[in-house]
């Protein structure tokens, strides 16, 4: 029986909702059915090549859903277990996966190159970033799916996936944020409200939001920022007037913009650090002259899935959520059906909202 999914034509083409022919699940891969996928904006980087991806193929990689049925070999889950998705699964055999970085496995996205399903009229499909998330159902392999801890709704661990992850990461595991250090968070969408989470997490004094939009300051405060401004081009010096002209201790870029990225660095005070985790278009020049370097003594890090191991981590956050400190929902600013996914896509070139979630 098909399902429905939000299909990917060619690359900047319009999404089209239709049927798809998913084949029952053969050795080592899981089929899902799916209760919630979030629209990131790594999806809206895909569908117009600023990513590169496989094409046509189904988007979506933030996702979580219930087993449907499971091939032979497979042991970790069963029909009926409910799980997250991991669109960025480790093989454990390459050299970063040897190092202990599987956020850099060189063989994580193998998987987005198979044909995985058919439109309905046999068309060949590819899974966006391993999962195919837009989709009420979808087929994939065993190391793409994590049992999802107790005591998380199952809609709302779609976010866990990719937001949350990345967000948490990148403050407890590429900054390092210690309690009482201040922290700036440009860029207020899905993983920026989850980076400011996790500041408060870490125990961050001061957590500053920055974004284009005056309208996300609520949203900014509710998921812990102390201070909220707009980005403009004197950010930099409106931070360091709030931290006694000395910068914060720790920038987070969630954008992927030049512009948003240098300003991160000058918000960052002598000896601090600036992590980017917003991924920016190949003609994104950053220019940095050789004296400031040395003077700053700042360090300047990219960050890839938050620096996160799911299998590690996932547990960790789902007891974040169970004891009250992570709340999901403030991520949410949108629920959405599959057609509200390209509505969704210019809302975050609009710089409205925070993320959107496709309830099934």
């Amino acid at each position: 029986m098909a399902v429905r999914a939000a299909v990917l034509p060619a690359i900047g083409a319009p999404l089209e909702i239709t049927g798809i022919d998913l084949p029952d699940p053969g050795p080592g891969q899981v089929r899902v059915r799916l209760a919630a996928a979030g629209v990131c904006h790594s999806d809206l980087s895909l569908s117009n090549g600023t990513m590169r991806v496989p094409v046509p193929a189904v988007l979506g990689h933030e996702g979580a859903g219930t087993v449907v049925a499971v091939g032979e070999g497979v042991t970790h889950v069963s029909p009926g277990t409910p799980v997250v998705l991991n669109w960025a699964p480790s093989c454990g055999d390459c050299h970063a996966c040897g190092l202990g970085e599987v956020w850099l496995c060189a063989n994580a996205m193998n998987g987005a190159a198979d044909v995985y399903a058919r439109t309905v009229d046999g068309t060949e499909l590819h899974p966006g970033l391993n999962v195919a998330a837009f989709a009420e159902e979808t087929v994939v392999s065993a190391s793409c799916v994590l049992p999802l801890p107790e005591g998380v709704p199952l809609v709302d661990a779609a976010l866990l996936g990719c937001a949350v992850l990345t967000g948490y990461g990148a403050v407890h595991h590429s900054a390092n944020v210690r309690p009482g250090e201040t922290v700036a968070v440009f860029g207020v969408g899905g993983v920026g409200l989850a980076t400011l989470q996790a500041a408060r997490i870490a125990g961050a004094s001061r957590i500053v939001a920055v974004d284009v939009s005056p309208g996300k300051e609520e949203l900014a405060r509710a998921a812990g920022a102390t201070d909220y401004v707009l980005a403009r081009d004197d950010t930099a010096r409106e931070i360091r007037a709030l931290t006694g002209k000395q910068g914060v201790d720790v920038s987070v870029e969630c954008v992927g913009r030049a512009v948003s990225i240098r300003a991160a660095w000058d918000s960052t005070r002598r000896g601090g650090r600036t992590t980017v985790v917003g991924i920016g278009g190949k003609d994104e020049q950053v220019t940095f002259n050789a004296l400031e370097i040395f003077h700053w003594g700042r360090t300047l890090s990219g960050c890839v899935y938050g620096n996160s191991d799911p299998a590690r981590d996932l547990p960790v956050l789902a007891a974040h959520v169970r004891e009250g400190r992570l709340d999901l929902s403030v991520l949410v600013t949108e629920r959405i059906g599959l057609e509200g996914i390209p509505a969704a896509f210019e809302n975050m070139l609009a710089g409205k909202g925070g993320r959107a979630l496709v309830v099934f």
